[in-house]
This record gives structure tokens, sequence and C-alpha cells, in this order.
């Protein structure tokens, strides 16, 4: 995987921030972001889910290009940082540390694109873990009694 691409899927990631419409600052992406799941859609394709942790690490899947197969990804601690009053993200391999801007656009959703690329961008849905498990069965469960336990047994 690019750092290129990692550096766009986590200023999606960064880009679900609570409060009013518009540019949101790094200290209110951190209260609303950490250890909370998103859902996620990139510019080119790029989808997955993932959490941002308040140690600034990052642990998710990928589907890159909405093709092939979903990978799981974790970057370390530290990966994403508050600097010069932006968030922005130290990826190995990649020369410079990208910065984001961050824009809430609906209650539960938002973007973040790369300062400087506009069209480099991820978008972000909030989603609560239970319904996702939830989802991933493709038919009910089938539930029958134990052939070994004992009448009354629970």
């Amino acid at each position: 995987m690019s750092a290129a691409r990692i550096a766009v899927i986590v200023a999606g990631v960064l880009a679900t921030v609570p409060a009013l419409a518009g540019d949101m600052r790094p200290d209110e992406a951190r209260r609303f972001v950490a250890g909370k799941l998103f859902a996620y859609s990139c510019f080119d394709g790029s989808n997955g889910a993932g959490r941002i942790f308040a140690d600034g690490s990052v642990a998710g899947t990928i589907q890159m290009q909405g093709k092939g197969p979903v990978r799981y990804a974790m970057m370390p601690a530290g990966t994403l940082k508050v600097k010069n009053d932006a968030v922005c993200a130290s990826l190995r391999g990649l020369p410079f540390e990208p910065c984001f801007n961050l824009t809430q656009t609906d209650p539960n959703s938002f973007r973040g694109s790369i300062r400087g690329l506009s069209f480099a961008y991820c978008t972000f849905t909030r989603r609560n873990p239970r319904t996702s498990i939830a989802r991933a069965t493709n038919h009910p469960l089938a539930l029958r009694a134990s052939a070994t336990a004992p009448a009354g047994a629970n």
C-alpha cells in the first residue's frame, strides 16, 4: 500500500469531527474520533472501516480502489499528531508529513482532504460496531438443543 494512499485514508478518518458544519480544529477531531468506528470511501474508490486511537495509532480495513481483497492495516502510535494547529501524519517512506483539512458535512459524516490537494479526500461516516457484526451474517444462525444436555439445564 502506498504511503500517499495511506495519507488520504488517514485524512478521511480524521475528518470525523463533531461540532458545527465547517472546518474542525485538531482538539475537536481527537475528542470525537478516538476509539470510535468509522466507515470510509475515498475519491479513488478505496473504502473500508477503521479506528483512530488516542495515542495516534490507526487500525482498520482497506480495499484499494474498491477492487480486490479487503486488507487489514495498522499504523503505530504517533502516526497521527497535532503540528502547528493542524492534524498531520508521520508515514514511513513519505519524505514529508501531510496535514489535513477536516470538514463536517452532516451530523455523522465528515470529509478529510490533504491540504493543498482538495481533490484527494475521503468521506467518513460513524458506525455502530454491533450492527456491523450483525450484518456480517449471511443467514440466520440455526439453534438446536444439545443432545448431551440434561433436561432443564440452561
